[in-house]
């Protein structure tokens, strides 16, 4: 089958970055999110990148305005019936998830492969929620696509082989490395770094260090080039505490959301987005 439209359901920093992947790699992109001020910040957050581009010499100025043509944008889950292949980019949500896949199992063509960005929520699960179980996957982007060379893809109980080909041929069009995780709650990626994320939560909850010591520590002891505290950051400390609850849900106790973390999300300090987290950011 021939990819030609890309559906991308969200228009926030995952969505916006899987967006530009798709862009800058010669596809055309129908960006959609539940409102357009969200999509006017995704659409501002694709420009700037591109724009950071043509500053280095990395593009000219002609082809940043070729790139931005080829992205269309919309409020209407009814507008991805010409898509021939959908990433869905939307909160760790299981019932808003379920909500966008039936919509999308409606309005898509009954061939057309619909994928999604969880970083935790089982893929058969999601699956599930169609009509077309063999032509769902997980496609696991990271932060921040454009520059991230990853992706995790997992296949639901019942992903076709054809499915999963179709997905990695896509995701080295991409300039992307797809590589095979197996359908768990977090699969590798995210049971691995958000336990660890949670973890340092409670280093610095039990008073081991202060937070700007701890990052430290794994960056120089680890040759990290993020701490664990300033990722949780940068990911989003309600992102954070979205993955842990699937994972406490699926694996008991072990992983239970530090105190701490969830104080700072009912706080509203969810990290860079909201210019507080684990550390201050200016101009929020």
């Amino acid at each position: 089958m021939e990819i030609k439209l890309i559906g991308v359901i969200g228009a926030g920093q995952m969505g916006s970055g899987i967006s530009e992947v798709c862009l800058t790699s010669g596809f055309q992109v129908l960006m959609s999110d539940i409102n357009w001020e969200t999509i006017g910040r995704g659409k501002v957050r694709i420009t700037g990148d591109l724009e950071k581009r043509v500053q280095k010499g990395k593009m000219t100025s002609d082809e940043k305005e070729g790139i931005l043509k080829r992205l269309s944008t919309t409020t209407r889950i009814e507008d991805f019936g010409n898509c021939d292949f959908v990433i869905e980019a939307a909160v760790e949500n299981v019932p808003l998830k379920e909500e966008i896949f039936k919509r999308l199992d409606e309005v898509t063509r009954k061939e057309i492969i619909l994928a999604s960005n969880t970083s935790s929520i089982s893929i058969t699960r999601i699956a599930s929620f169609t009509k077309r179980p063999d032509r769902v996957i997980g496609m696991h982007f990271f932060n921040p696509a454009p520059v991230m060379k990853l992706i995790e893809i997992i296949r639901g109980l019942v992903t076709s082989d054809e499915t999963f080909q179709i997905t990695r041929e896509l995701s080295l069009k991409l300039g992307k490395t797809p590589l095979e995780a197996n359908d768990f709650p977090g699969f590798v990626s995210s049971r691995l770094i958000f336990s660890f994320m949670n973890e340092a939560i409670y280093a610095f909850y039990e008073g081991l260090g202060k937070a700007e010591d701890i990052d430290a520590v794994m960056k120089m002891g680890a040759n990290h080039p993020m701490g664990p505290l300033e990722l949780a950051d940068f990911v989003g400390l309600d992102t954070v505490l979205s993955v842990m609850k699937v994972l406490q849900e699926a694996f008991g106790d072990k992983y239970r959301p530090c105190p701490l973390l969830i104080k700072y999300v009912d706080a509203g300090y969810l990290g860079v987005k909201t210019g507080r987290g684990f550390y201050p950011y200016g101009g929020k």
